[in-house]
């Protein structure tokens, strides 16, 4: 294979929404080709992020550390991942933080609030939750124009939302949550990557912790994450048609039922629940007509 060849399959490779095993196996054999070829830390990069989304975590850190020693910027931030998260199975928040650092003094507002997190948490520093408030305060102004999907709005806007609800500022709180919410919302309907579910999840959970619950005429696909916590039906509309998504309680969880199929948790659900062929996740702005049957009613 030579590197137009390999080129092409790359190109190829992102028009599948749900590539075969032959397509993924063509497009790691290209990437391979790409990254031996060219040594371009971004193809290196590239494949990394590929890898960790689909959490393989070790293949995943080998390219990473590939770009790392080809001086690629967003490398560091990754690998501080990596070891803060133990994705291969050993934490090491000593790495954690040298590679978190050293990409926060490169200006990297996804690694500052991670440093951040750290004296938060106490993790290989002293726990210093002044210092993380202080840190968190200062990324504000430097996110508010966001204009990539990829920039850190959501994750910085929902850690100070919960530092304006201990300070009891709760309509600031919410209007931080809505902004994270619909840019996040964005990002997940390019790619639904488990990350950002998980903020989304946690996002939710903070909107309905605020002493003024979120408006039932203003219920999108989000709300789920609450609202089938218990057992629940949904309705909703897409086009001219209704659809139901019900929650029942099995063995103590609650596990969800959608489109003739069973989810085990909301976090399944919304990795892979579909409709037309598509992701709920990719068609969340076009789904209308929300209502919650009362217990009573079912």
């Amino acid at each position: 294979m030579n590197i137009k060849e390999a080129l092409k399959i790359r190109m190829d490779f992102y028009d599948h929404q749900m590539p075969s095993e032959d397509e993924i196996f063509a497009y790691t054999e290209a990437m391979g080709v790409l990254i031996g070829e060219t040594k371009d830390p971004g193809y290196m990069m590239e494949l990394g992020g590929w890898y960790y989304e689909e959490k393989r975590f070790d293949l995943a850190l080998k390219y990473y550390e590939m770009a790392a020693e080809c001086g690629h910027p967003a490398a560091d931030v990754c690998l501080g991942y990596i070891w803060y998260y133990g994705r291969t199975g050993r934490r090491d928040f000593e790495k954690a933080f040298h590679y978190y650092s050293r990409s926060m003094e490169a200006g990297n507002l996804q690694a500052a609030y991670k440093v951040a997190d750290m004296y938060r948490n106490g993790y290989y520093v002293e726990k210093d939750y002044e210092k993380y408030c202080a840190m968190i305060e200062e990324l504000y102004p430097k996110i508010q124009n966001a204009m990539y999907l990829n920039d850190p709005l959501p994750e910085i806007y929902t850690r100070l939302a919960r530092i304006r609800m201990e300070q009891e500022r709760y309509e600031e709180a919410g209007e931080l949550l809505a902004a994270a919410k619909d840019f996040l919302a964005e990002r997940i309907a390019v790619n639904p990557f488990f990350g950002d579910l998980n903020i989304m999840k946690w996002l939710e959970e903070d909107l309905y912790r605020l002493p003024e619950k979120p408006d039932p005429a203003e219920m999108d696909l989000y709300d789920l994450y609450e609202v089938l916590k218990e057992p629940a039906l949904v309705r909703f509309r897409y086009g001219k048609e209704t659809y139901e998504v019900r929650s029942v309680m099995e063995d103590g969880a609650c596990v969800i039922r959608f489109a003739g199929k069973w989810y085990r948790s909301s976090d399944d659900f919304f990795a892979k629940a579909k409709l037309s062929g598509r992701l709920l996740t990719g068609i969340g702005r076009e789904l209308y007509g929300w209502e919650v049957d009362e217990p009573g009613n079912r």
